[in-house]
C-alpha cells in the first residue's frame, strides 16, 4: 500500500503544483496598456492584492490619483498593486486619448500604476473584467474612481464607491488584512 501511496502522489502532486500557480479566472484575460498600447495580462499580477479604479482626468474625485499612487507606493512592496482603468463612462470626464490619458495622469499626479487603455466600464458594453466585478459584487460603478478590492487568490473581496478615498481607514484596514493573508 505504501507504494501505491507514493504513485499515487506523483501523479497527483504535480496538478497540485500546477492549480496552485493557475491564473485566477478573473485575472486571465488582457487590455492595452495605457502608455503604448501593448496587451497586457493580468495573469501577472496572480497572488498580489490588487485594487482596480475606473479613473477620469476632469472628475471631482481626480485628485484621489496623487493618494492612489501614494497607496500603491507604500504597499507595493508588500504585494499590493493598483490598476487604473480610464473610462469616459460617466460625465464624459475622460475625453482624451490614450497619450494624453497617460501624459495628464504622470504630469499632474506622478501616476507610475499600471493603467490600461480606455475603456467602457459600466454597462452592456463594460470591458469584462468591470463585467465580472459588478457581478461578483453587486456593486457596479456609478462614478469615476468606483474601486474593487482583490485578494492574492483573484477574488473579489470589496467594493467601494467614489467617495471612499484611498487613504480611508476601513480601505486601509481591509487592504493590510488581504497583504497579511497567505495564498
Amino acid at each position: 500500500m505504501p507504494r501505491l501511496t507514493a504513485a499515487l502522489l506523483l501523479v497527483l502532486l504535480p496538478a497540485a503544483v500546477q492549480a496552485q500557480d493557475a491564473c485566477p479566472a478573473l485575472l486571465d484575460q488582457s487590455f492595452k496598456r495605457l502608455q503604448d498600447e501593448a496587451p497586457q495580462n493580468l495573469c501577472q499580477y496572480k497572488g498580489r492584492v490588487l485594487l482596480v479604479v475606473n479613473t477620469a482626468s476632469y472628475c471631482g474625485f481626480t485628485s484621489q490619483y496623487e493618494g492612489l499612487e501614494a497607496l500603491h507606493a507604500k504597499y507595493q512592496p508588500r504585494g499590493l498593486t493598483v490598476l487604473g482603468f480610464p473610462s469616459n463612462d460617466f460625465g464624459n470626464q475622460e475625453p482624451g486619448d490614450s497619450k494624453q490619458i497617460a501624459d495628464f495622469c504622470f504630469n499632474t499626479y506622478g501616476v507610475k500604476f499600471p493603467m490600461f487603455a480606455k475603456s467602457v466600464v459600466s454597462g452592456a458594453a463594460a470591458n469584462p473584467l468591470y463585467t465580472e466585478l459588478a457581478r461578483q459584487t453587486g456593486s457596479p460603478p456609478r462614478w469615476n474612481f468606483h474601486k474593487y478590492l482583490i485578494d492574492r487568490n483573484g477574488k473579489v473581496s470589496a467594493a467601494y464607491g467614489s467617495r471612499t478615498a484611498p487613504d480611508d481607514p476601513k480601505l486601509i484596514a481591509d487592504v493590510e488584512r488581504l497583504l497579511n493573508q497567505k495564498r
